[in-house]
């Protein structure tokens, strides 16, 4: 499959230089998991602000269970990208979770918030 006849994006060229892309995708992971992170205190913040109701605490831990989720793959990921010039791409399974505890964060909150 990698031989002559592979496709231009699947080569990997040992001389091409990634420049500064890495290091922006390393930021973006950085400024996402302190959005989370946010998120996450306003939850706790949201649930616990006039008296905790059951709901309430249950939508909390479930939105601290997932940001705990994402941060794990976050930090995975910017280790990866930290450790060589030209990191591995990112598993499917791992963009997915990540994906999947973002929106599941979102509903989360939005849930706290109505």
């Amino acid at each position: 499959m990698g031989g002559v006849n592979a496709p231009a994006a699947r080569r990997q060229d040992p001389d091409r230089d990634p420049g500064l892309q890495p290091e922006r995708t390393r930021l973006a992971w950085r400024r996402t998991t302190l959005s989370g992170t946010a998120s996450a205190v306003l939850a706790v913040k949201t649930a616990l602000h006039g008296g905790a109701s059951a709901p309430g605490l249950v939508a909390c831990a479930l939105c601290c269970v997932l940001w705990l989720g994402f941060l794990s793959i976050a930090h995975r990921r910017i280790r990866a990208l930290s450790a060589t010039a030209t990191p591995a791409p990112f598993a499917p399974r791992h963009a997915t979770a990540a994906v999947l505890c973002t929106l599941a964060l979102a509903v989360c909150g939005a849930a706290l918030v109505l």
